[in-house]
């Protein structure tokens, strides 16, 4: 690994809940050692405030953030892209590397059915943090 932060960027359509989420948990999990970002195809006016609720209850204040436009450049500066539903409206870029993952989408849903999206996006937060500062998953 080189001394180069690495960076990673949630996309999802609003960018509004599930890449909210995710973009809270790797600032929580990885401090300043990965770059965070997130943005969305067709940004929403605000955060879900289930999604900033389900965040609070595991200490994580998201309430900060604002659903940002996606850009070719975001995407660009990235070495990780991580897609969270948003198919063909992201930019592809040769050299980057490329996740999508398939959780539901939190909009329209009370917190029960937030919960387990929220725990689930931990989990593949602390896989993709142990990948890239190169730590064993279940130490980091």
């Amino acid at each position: 690994m080189n001394d180069r932060t690495p960076s990673v960027l949630f996309v999802c359509v609003h960018n509004a809940g599930r890449s909210q989420m995710a973009a809270g948990w790797l600032r929580h999990l990885a401090g300043d050692r990965i770059e965070v970002r997130s943005a969305g195809s067709m940004p929403a006016e605000q955060i879900n405030p289930v999604a900033v609720e389900a965040m609070l209850e595991v200490g994580i204040d998201i309430t900060a953030e604002q659903p940002k436009v996606l850009t070719a450049e975001a995407v660009q500066d990235s070495d990780v892209v991580i897609t969270m539903g948003c198919g063909d409206a992201c930019p592809y870029f040769p050299g980057k590397r490329y996740e999508d993952w398939e959780l539901d989408d939190p909009a329209g849903q009370g917190i029960e059915a937030v919960r387990p999206i929220r725990d689930e996006i931990r989990s593949r937060i602390e896989t993709l943090t142990a990948e890239l500062l190169g730590q064993d998953p279940a130490r980091a």
